[in-house]
C-alpha cells in the first residue's frame, strides 16, 4: 500500500489541505504492506503551537509540513484531512449542576463562545444533575438558541450527579446521530467520581471515567474539560482535588481533548480557558485514514509531524469492536 504524504497550511483559522507530493516515509519507519481488506479510521486532532497556547493568540499563518498517522507503531495511509470549513463542528456542552457560584459568573462569557462558533457548528447542552442528565437543548445549528439554554447552577449537593463520567456516557451515546468528523464535549466538572467511596477516587480506579474514554474513543468525540470545585472538592488542598483533576486529565488527554486548571481552586474566570479553546477548535480537523488491522483490541495511535514548532493533540488511541 502506498503511503501518501500530507502537507498542512493553515490561514486565518480556515484550514485547507494540499496533496503537494507522493514520498516514501523515512526508512527505520515499520511498514506494513497488505493487499487484504482495509476499513476507514476517523479521528479528530488538533494542530497549534505552543506559543499561541501561551500567549492566547492565534497566530496568522501556520506551516505543518508533513503529517503521519501510525497505528500501533505502522504508518498507514492519510485519505483526507478536513478542516473548520469542511466539516462543521458538533459540540455538547455539559455542566456539573452542583458546581460553586463561580460558574454562574461564566454564562455570559459561555453563551458568547456558543455564539461565535463556525456557522454551521451543531451544539447541545446540557446538565449533570442528580444522578442523571438533563438536556436543555437538543443538538442544533441555532447558536443563539443553543446560548439562550444555559441556566444558572443549583450548587446544591443534593444536586450532585453520581459521578460525571456515567452522564459523560449518556451524552456520547447522542453523537451516534451527529455527522462523523469533528466531534467535541466541554466538560466544566469537579471531575471526582465517589461512586466507589473516598478511597477510590483516583482516576485509576473510576470504572465509569475508563468507559467514558472508550466509548468517546471510539465515537471519535475530543473532550475538553475545564475544572471548577464542588461540594467535595471545595477545600484546595484536599487529596480528592487532585484525584478529580487527574481523572479529568485523563479524560482529555486520552481522547484528543485538553484539561484546563487554574492551580486547585476555582479559576479566577474562564477567560483564558476560552481564547485557548477557540484556538483548539478552530484548528480542529477530522483525519481519515486506512487500517489494515481486524482483530479486536485496543490501537495505539500517533499523529506526527516534520514541523518541530507544531503541536498535535489526538486520540491515544481506540478500541475496535
Amino acid at each position: 500500500m502506498k503511503m501518501k504524504t500530507i502537507f498542512v497550511s493553515i490561514f486565518l483559522f480556515i484550514a485547507s489541505f494540499a496533496v503537494i507530493s507522493p514520498a516514501q516515509p523515512p526508512a527505520d519507519k515499520k511498514k506494513k504492506k497488505s493487499d487484504g481488506p482495509i476499513r476507514v479510521v476517523t479521528i479528530p486532532i488538533s494542530i497549534y503551537t505552543k506559543k499561541e497556547l501561551q500567549t492566547n493568540q492565534a497566530e496568522e499563518f501556520l506551516q505543518a509540513e508533513r503529517i503521519t498517522v501510525e497505528e500501533n507503531e505502522e504508518e498507514k495511509t492519510i485519505i483526507s484531512i478536513r478542516s473548520v470549513s469542511e466539516t462543521p463542528l458538533s459540540l455538547a456542552v455539559l455542566i456539573q449542576d452542583d458546581l460553586g457560584p463561580n460558574v454562574n459568573l461564566e454564562l455570559k462569557n459561555l453563551g458568547n463562545f456558543i455564539r461565535r462558533l463556525p456557522s454551521g457548528s451543531k451544539v447541545m447542552v446540557a446538565y449533570l444533575t442528580g444522578g442523571s442528565v438533563q438536556i436543555r437543548q437538543k443538538f442544533t445549528d441555532d447558536l443563539e438558541k443553543a446560548a439562550d439554554a444555559l441556566r444558572i447552577v443549583s450548587g446544591n449537593a443534593a444536586a450532585a450527579p453520581r459521578n460525571p463520567y456515567d452522564s459523560v456516557i449518556d451524552v456520547l451515546n447522542r453523537f451516534d446521530a451527529q455527522p462523523n468528523g469533528r466531534r467535541a464535549i466541554l466538560l466544566v466538572s469537579d471531575g471526582l467520581d465517589v461512586s466507589g467511596g473516598l478511597s477510590g477516587s483516583t482516576p485509576g480506579q473510576s470504572l465509569d471515567l475508563d468507559r467514558a474514554i472508550v466509548r468517546a474513543q471510539r465515537r471519535s468525540v475530543a473532550i475538553y474539560s475545564f475544572y471548577s470545585p464542588a461540594t467535595l472538592t471545595g477545600n484546595a488542598g484536599s487529596i480528592l482535588v487532585l484525584n478529580a483533576q487527574s481523572s479529568l486529565q485523563k479524560l482529555s488527554e486520552e481522547t484528543g481533548g485538553r484539561a484546563f486548571f487554574s492551580g486547585t481552586g476555582a479559576p479566577v474566570n474562564f477567560t483564558p480557558f476560552f481564547q485557548d479553546l477557540a484556538i483548539l477548535l478552530n484548528r480542529q480537523f477530522a483525519i481519515t485514514y486506512l487500517s489494515d488491522n481486524f482483530k479486536k483490541g485496543f490501537y495505539k495511535i500517533k499523529v506526527t509531524t516534520t514541523n518541530p514548532e507544531i503541536k498535535i493533540d489526538h486520540p491515544k488511541g481506540y478500541h475496535y469492536r
